[in-house]
Parts: structure tokens; C-alpha cells; sequence
């Protein structure tokens, strides 16, 4: 994979993943399962759709289309998980089946057209709209979180009142060429988010 564009967005999926995770581990596990009413969905079911939609989409990513007739998008939206082992079984299958399909690409793969729905996208599109698909349903796991912790919610990027000194570290080390996401993926406990 000698692609900086492959090596990118691959850093960022596992951002994401992250960035649910340290959301997720804030909470009971009761708390995973907790709807603010019942047309909003759970994080659990949120786990569910992420899942179902990326064994779908990535399973023989080449070479069918990403909606797969197996996958039954509608029982996403349920909660078939008796508890929080079984919550984070599903979502590790998930990311599993996302990393290996991307892992494998090489460069020229990039322009070659994969399927959903019938409808073609090079390879960079098809992971772009997955990738912002991720983004806003982890946004959402993170939004439940805050809102069922409140104040003791332990801030996923710059904390409230912190941008200067964030900015002051930051721009007290030499330029150098980076992705956002290095310090946090190796466990840098201080830098936990993007600097937004």
C-alpha cells in the first residue's frame, strides 16, 4: 500500500473507531442501551447499523456490490444484543472486515469502479462516503455519551478553555509533516482528539 491518500484514510477510520470506543468506555454498560425516546436510536443499534453497513460494504470490496444481498438494513435499527460483550463482538467484526478489504489496496486500485446499490464509485469515493457515513454516526455515539454523562463527560479533543495552552504545545515543537491522528493512535493520553 504506497498510496499516502490509502495510508490517510485508513489512519482516519481507525480515528474514528477510537474516538467511539474512549466514548463508549465512559458509560455503564445499562447506559449502552439507553434511548432518549423512542424514535431515537440507542448507541447499541448505532453499533448495529455501523456493523451490519460495513460487513456489507467491505466483504469482496472489489468485487461486489457493496450492498450485499444478505444484509437486512432495516433490522439494523434493533437492538439484537443481550449485553455489552456482545455489542463490541459485532464491532470489532465490523472494523475487522473494513481493515482487511482496505489493507490489501494498492494505488492502481484506486480508480477502479465498486458497486452499491448499483451505482459505480472509484474506490477513493466508495471509502470517502464510508468514511463520512462512520464519522456521523460515531458523532452521534459521542453526543449520547456527553449527554447521558454531562459534566463528568471526559472531553474526546481540546477540553473547554484549553486551546491555548494546546495551541502553545503544538507550536512549540518543530514543523514537521504529520497526520493529526499519530499521537493519539500510538496512546499519547494528552492528545485525544483533532484540534477543531
Amino acid at each position: 500500500m504506497e498510496s499516502s491518500y490509502l495510508t490517510s484514510v485508513l489512519k482516519q477510520f481507525r480515528y474514528y473507531k477510537h474516538l467511539g470506543e474512549k466514548a463508549m468506555a465512559q458509560l455503564p454498560e445499562g447506559k449502552l442501551f439507553w434511548q432518549n425516546d423512542p424514535e431515537s436510536n440507542s448507541i447499541a443499534v448505532i453499533v448495529n447499523h455501523l456493523a451490519g453497513n460495513m460487513l456489507s460494504r467491505f466483504t469482496d470490496f472489489l468485487t461486489s456490490d457493496g450492498e450485499k444481498p444478505w444484509r437486512n438494513r432495516d433490522a439494523e435499527f434493533e437492538n439484537p444484543f443481550a449485553n455489552a460483550r456482545e455489542l463490541m463482538e459485532q464491532w470489532e467484526k465490523g472494523w475487522k472486515t473494513l481493515f482487511e478489504a482496505i489493507e490489501v489496496l494498492k494505488e492502481p486500485d484506486l480508480e477502479s469502479i465498486v458497486y452499491i446499490r448499483n451505482e459505480g464509485h472509484t474506490v477513493v469515493e466508495a471509502l470517502n462516503r464510508q468514511l463520512a457515513h462512520y464519522a456521523y454516526h460515531i458523532g452521534q455515539i459521542v453526543f449520547i455519551c456527553k449527554m447521558v454523562r454531562g459534566t463528568e463527560f471526559e472531553s474526546l479533543s481540546i477540553p473547554r478553555s484549553q486551546s491555548s495552552t494546546y495551541n502553545q504545545q503544538k507550536f512549540s515543537q518543530p514543523q514537521s509533516k504529520r497526520h493529526f491522528t499519530d499521537d493519539m493512535l500510538r496512546g499519547n493520553s494528552s492528545e485525544t482528539g483533532p484540534a477543531n
